[in-house]
C-alpha cells in the first residue's frame, strides 16, 4: 500500500526514440539579462534536442540539464545560465538500484580518464556497459503534482507550479531482470532555476522483487576548495547548489540538520584532485539513509525519494535565502498559507464558544485546542465526536476555523507497540525522544486511522501534530506495518507522508515541528528554546526578535511559528506572562506587532484574547493593521540588523509585484529615545531610482536611491519602542 503509481509512458520501445528526439525544437539558450528574483515570468520550461539529436535538454532560460542518449543515457552538462557555472566535471549513471541484493547502474557512459573536468569532444568516444540498465525510450509531459491540495485558509500563492517533465525509460538486458523497468523522472519549473528528480521501479515480472535501495541522483561536481589534507567532514561541501529532498526529519526546525538523503562523498576515480588522500567531498548522491527494503509483487511500482536541485548564482547569504524561499513558494505553495490563530488551553464548550466569539470580534481566523487543553483526538467515541463536531459547527457559523493538538512521538505505549532498539532488542529508550511508539505497529496504524476518523467526522480544520514521525528505527519483526529493522524507517516515513497528503486533500492545515514541507506540512517552529518563555517579558521581546531574525533566512514568514505565553508556561513568575492582559497591554501589543510585523504567526496560548474593552480594542487594532498590509508582511524579509539589545534592530519586507514594494519594522531596545540614519537596501523592492517612503500613516517623502539601490533616511525611535515605514 506504499507504492506510488505514475503514468506509464506511451512511446514505442526500441531505438525509435532517436528519431523522435529530432522532432523536438533545438536548444538555443539566450543570455540572461534580467534578475529572476525580481521578474521570472519570461523564463519558461521546455524540452529540447541538441548535438544533432544525440542529446535531450531540459531548460528554462535560467538553467539547463543536457543528457546524452546514446549509446546510453548520462548527464553531460548541468549549468546555471546566468553565471555560466558548470556543475558536471565527470559523467556518472543517472541512477543506481539495488535489487535482490545486487547493485545495477541505470544509464551511464564510460571512458573518461580525467575526472577534474569534462570536454565535449570526449563524449562521442564514451561507451556503455552492457550490464547496466539501458535507455529504451523517453516521454514528455506537463508538470505533475504529488498530491491534491485544497487551500482553505488565507494563502499568499494559490497557484500550483507549472513546467515540463521528462521521463527516461530503462530496461535491463539481463535475463534475471526481465520485466523490471526503471524510469528516471526530471521536472523543470517555469521561472525557477531548479529541477526535481526521482526514480520509479516497476515489477513487470512474474515473481516478487526486493528493492533494497534506490540512488536517484548521482552528480560528480567540481569542488570549491583547495585542501591538500583534511577529511570530508572538515572540508566545505558544494555551496552554489542547494539540494532538498522529501526525506527529512529530526525536529531541528532547519532543513540542513533534518536532511536524511543527501550524501556528499569522496571520488577515488578523481586522481588529479588537490587533496592528497582523495578525500574531497565532490560526489553528491541522493538515497534514503537506512535503505528501503521493499518487496514488490508483480505489477507493483515503487517511487524513490524526490530531490529538488536549486542552482544558486551567488555566495551571498541573503540572496541565496531569497532563492530558497522562492523555491518553497513555487514548488510547495501550501507553505504560503498563514492563518491567524490562537492556542486555547481548554475544551470546556462554553469557553471554546467564548474564545470563538472573541476571534470573530477581533479578526482572528482559527482556534487551536492546545496541548494541555484536554483534547484527545484518539477518542473516536460517538460522544467525543459529537462534542467536537458541535464546537466545530459553532466556529464555522462564526466564520472561524477550529483545530487541535495531537501527540504521536515522545510517549510510551507498551512493549508490544513501542519502537524496538536495534542494539538491545528492547523498547528501552532507543528512540530519539526516549520511548516512542512505532508508527507501523498495530497501535500506530490504529492511531493514523483514528486521527483521520476524528478529523473527518468533526470537520476540524487544523492538526497540530507534535512529534510527527522523527525517524526512529524499529527492530520489531511482529509489527504488522513493517517486516523488520531494514524497512522500518522507510515504511514509517511513507505512513507519515500519506497522512499529511490526506489532510491536504481535505483542506486541513498542519502545524508540525519537523521538516515535512515537501509532503504537505504548512508550518514548523521558527526556532526557539521553550524555557525562554518563562523569562521576563523584557527579555522575551528581544529574544523573540532574535528568533525571527535568525529563523527567516531560509524559511518564509509563513513557514515558522513563534510563541507568546499569555499564561504561565514552562515555569516563570508574573514577570513572564501577560495575564491579566489589561495590566500588561503595552507588552502584549508590542509582542503582537513584532510577530505580525514579521508576517510570523505566534502561539498566543491562554484562556482568552482579551479581558476588558481596552484590550479588545488593542487586539482589533493590531490585527486590522496586519490584515491591511498582509501581503507585504508575508513577503520576503531582508535582514537589516540583528537584535543585540545595544542599538536599533530591524527587518525589511520586499515584493516588487505589490503596490507596497517594501515595509520596514524598526525597534529600539534602549531605555531612551534614539535618532539614527539608516540605509535601506531596496534592490529587491524593484525600485531603481527613487522611493516614496512614509513613516507609518504619515506624509509620503521621496528619497533618491544610490548606486547600491539604498535609500538613506533619518529615523527617531521611542524608548523601548518601534516604528514602521512603507515604500511605494
Amino acid at each position: 500500500m506504499f507504492f506510488s503509481l505514475l503514468l506509464i509512458h506511451t512511446g514505442t520501445l526500441g531505438q525509435s526514440f532517436l528519431t523522435q528526439i529530432k522532432t523536438l525544437p533545438e536548444n538555443k539558450p539566450a543570455q540572461v539579462t534580467q534578475d529572476w528574483l525580481l521578474s521570472s515570468d519570461s523564463f519558461k520550461a521546455g524540452i529540447y534536442q541538441a548535438s544533432g539529436g544525440k542529446d535531450i535538454v531540459l531548460a528554462n532560460g535560467l538553467i539547463q540539464r543536457r543528457i546524452r542518449l546514446t549509446p546510453n543515457a548520462a548527464t553531460i552538462d548541468f549549468r546555471n545560465l546566468a553565471t555560466g557555472q558548470q556543475y558536471i566535471r565527470s559523467v556518472r549513471p543517472e541512477a543506481r538500484v539495488v535489487l535482490d541484493g545486487r547493485t545495477y547502474a541505470v544509464g551511464g557512459l564510460y571512458g573518461q580518464t580525467e575526472h577534474a573536468y569534462l570536454r565535449e569532444d570526449w563524449v562521442d568516444g564514451f561507451e556503455k556497459n552492457d550490464a547496466d540498465f539501458q535507455l529504451v525510450d523517453f516521454s514528455i509531459g506537463p508538470l505533475t503534482h504529488q498530491f491534491d491540495w485544497q487551500p482553505t485558509t488565507w494563502t499568499m500563492n494559490r497557484q500550483l507550479p507549472t513546467g515540463k517533465e521528462l521521463t527516461l525509460h530503462f530496461t535491463s538486458p539481463l535475463s534475471t531482470l526481465r520485466g523490471i523497468t526503471v524510469a528516471v523522472h526530471y521536472a523543470i519549473y517555469d521561472g525557477l532555476p531548479a529541477l526535481r528528480k526521482w526514480v520509479t521501479v516497476t515489477n513487470g515480472s512474474t515473481h516478487a522483487l526486493q528493492v533494497d535501495q534506490i540512488v536517484s541522483e548521482i552528480l560528480a561536481m567540481p569542488e570549491e576548495e583547495s585542501a591538500v589534507v583534511g577529511s570530508p567532514e572538515e572540508m566545505k561541501k558544494q555551496q552554489k547548489i542547494y539540494i532538498e529532498n522529501d526525506y527529512a526529519f529530526n525536529n531541528a526546525m532547519r532543513y540542513e540538520l533534518s536532511d536524511q538523503a543527501t550524501h556528499w562523498k569522496v571520488d577515488s576515480s578523481y586522481t588529479s584532485q588537490v587533496n592528497y588522500n582523495y578525500q574531497t567531498p565532490c560526489l553528491m548522491e541522493i538515497y534514503p539513509k537506512g535503505g528501503i527494503d521493499a518487496t514488490l509483487t508483480p505489477g507493483d511500482r515503487l517511487e524513490s525519494v524526490r530531490s529538488y536541485e536549486l542552482l544558486l548564482d551567488s555566495y551571498d547569504r541573503e540572496r541565496n535565502g531569497l532563492a530558497r524561499r522562492q523555491m518553497y513558494r513555487t514548488v510547495a505553495p501550501w507553505t504560503t498559507q498563514n492563518p491567524i490563530f490562537m492556542h486555547l488551553v481548554s475544551t470546556d464548550p462554553a469557553q471554546v464558544r467564548g474564545v470563538v466569539d472573541q476571534c470573530a470580534e477581533t479578526g482572528y481566523e482559527l482556534v487551536i485546542l492546545s496541548f494541555g487543553s484536554g483534547l484527545n483526538m484518539e477518542d473516536t467515541s460517538a460522544t467525543n465526536i459529537a462534542k467536537f463536531r458541535e464546537l466545530a459547527d459553532y466556529a464555522h457559523k462564526r466564520g472561524i476555523k477550529l483545530g487541535g493538538y495531537s501527540l504521536f512521538s515522545s510517549r510510551r505505549i507498551d512493549d508490544e507497540n513501542d519502537v524496538i532498539d536495534p542494539v538491545t532488542g528492547l523498547p528501552d529508550k532507543g528512540a530519539q525522544f526516549g520511548h516512542a511508539p512505532c508508527l507501523a505497529s498495530r497501535w500506530g496504524l490504529d492511531y493514523l486511522q483514528k486521527i483521520k476518523t476524528f478529523i473527518a467526522q468533526t470537520g476540524f480544520d487544523l492538526l497540530e501534530h507534535d512529534g510527527p514521525y522523527p525517524g526512529d528505527l524499529c527492530a520489531s519483526t511482529t509489527h504488522p506495518g513493517h517486516k523488520g529493522l531494514a524497512d522500518s524507517r522507510w515504511v514509517q516515513m511513507e505512513l507519515q507522508k500519506e497522512l499529511y497528503r490526506w489532510l491536504n486533500a481535505r483542506g486541513v492545515y498542519i502545524n508540525a515541528p519537523d521538516w515535512y514541507f515537501l509532503d504537505g506540512s504548512h508550518k514548523t517552529g521558527l526556532g526557539y528554546r521553550e524555557v525562554n518563555f518563562s523569562l521576563s517579558r523584557e527579555q522575551q521581546k528581544i529574544l523573540n526578535r532574535q528568533n525571527i531574525f535568525d529563523g527567516t533566512w531560509e524559511k518564509t514568514p509563513a513557514m515558522g511559528w513563534g510563541f507568546v505565553p499569555l499564561t504561565k508556561y514552562q515555569g516563570g513568575g508574573p514577570e513572564a506572562v501577560l495575564e491579566p492582559l489589561s495590566e500588561h497591554l503595552a507588552d502584549y501589543k508590542q509582542l503582537m506587532m513584532q510577530y505580525y510585523g514579521a508576517g510570523v504567526q505566534a502561539c498566543y496560548r491562554g484562556p482568552r484574547l482579551y479581558d476588558i474593552e481596552a484590550t479588545k480594542q488593542t487586539v482589533q487594532e493590531v490585527v486590522a493593521w496586519y490584515k491591511k498590509y498582509r501581503s507585504i508582511l508575508n513577503s520576503d524579509i531582508i535582514h537589516l540588523r540583528r537584535p543585540d539589545g545595544r542599538d536599533w534592530d530591524g527587518i525589511l519586507h520586499v515584493n516588487p509585484d505589490l503596490p507596497e514594494k517594501g515595509l520596514v519594522m524598526l525597534y529600539n531596545p534602549l531605555k531612551e529615545t534614539i535618532t539614527r540614519t539608516i540605509r535601506l537596501p531596496l534592490y529587491y523592492t524593484g525600485l531603481s531610482e527613487k522611493a516614496s517612503i512614509r513613516i507609518q500613516e504619515g506624509k509620503v517623502r521621496t528619497y533618491p536611491l544610490n548606486r547600491a539601490y539604498e535609500a538613506e533616511i533619518e529615523i527617531t525611535l521611542p524608548a523601548e519602542g518601534y516604528t514602521w515605514l512603507v515604500m511605494e
